[in-house]
């Protein structure tokens, strides 16, 4: 399947909604929390392929702003996972040369969380090779109406720029950590929406979904993806004649 992939048509930034987790635990007869548990391998696997093939950024969805209003019990266990996975995974990342962020309301996750982060960003913040942004606490309206916040404070201080509003300013003030425009977005489970997440930058990105329940994602899943990616024409409002001529 690797072969198949055309190394110069490789998307820039890949954005994963990894999903089914509760789903691939249900069906073992155990707790959603086991799912989890039983994810990290493919979050492993995803970004491991993904710096392997040259990808510039990828970007994992792993806890939304409404995932808070999941049972106490599953949150608690979510947070605990992150934590602990976060700090073993820094020296994996290091020796990879790849960067960690975070994207999202990253100071009202729990305390030991943020300490984490803050260690995985220090350790990885020379690495030059594929930045790996976590969506923590992330929401894609979260995030635009905190652009539109700065926007509406900057305006008036300097009313005279409303004229000047287009995309390339508005780019401003999306989150500052967020990485670039996505062009590929793939959502495990089965599931046909993009729940909130990234928005904005998902704008013109090709969707793949793929029935596969995250904890089996592989990478083989993921160069499927690619390949799918590979075989669309992207026009981004032109037509199939104009990219001819070009």
């Amino acid at each position: 399947m690797k072969e198949k992939i055309d190394p110069a048509k490789i998307p820039s930034h890949i954005a994963v909604i990894m999903d089914g987790n509760g789903r691939w635990a249900k069906k073992r007869g155990a707790a959603r929390l086991f799912g989890h548990r039983n994810a990290i391998q493919a979050v492993r696997d995803v970004t491991e392929g993904c710096a392997e093939l040259g990808v510039k950024n990828l970007t994992l969805y792993a806890f939304s702003t409404e995932n808070w209003n999941r049972p106490k019990i599953e949150v608690d266990g979510l947070m605990s996972l992150l934590i602990s996975t976060i700090k073993k995974e820094i020296p994996t990342l290091a020796k990879n040369n790849i960067r960690l962020q975070p994207i999202g309301d990253i100071e009202h996750l729990p305390v030991e969380a943020q300490k984490n982060l803050d260690l995985g960003i220090r350790e990885t913040e020379s690495n030059t090779g594929m930045i790996l942004s976590l969506a923590l606490n992330y929401g894609g309206r979260w995030e635009i109406s905190n652009a539109v916040k700065k926007l509406v404070e900057r305006i008036k201080e300097n009313p005279n720029e409303v004229d000047t509003i287009n995309v390339d300013y508005i780019n401003k003030y999306i989150d500052e950590h967020t990485a670039p425009e996505v062009e590929l977005m793939i959502r495990t489970s089965g599931e046909h929406r993009i729940s909130n997440f990234l928005l904005w930058q998902a704008a013109y990105a090709e969707l793949h979904f793929t029935e596969t329940l995250w904890p089996d994602f592989r990478k083989e899943h993921l160069y499927n993806a690619i390949i799918d990616f590979q075989n669309r024409e992207r026009r981004l409002g032109k037509t199939s004649e104009q990219l001819v001529k070009k």
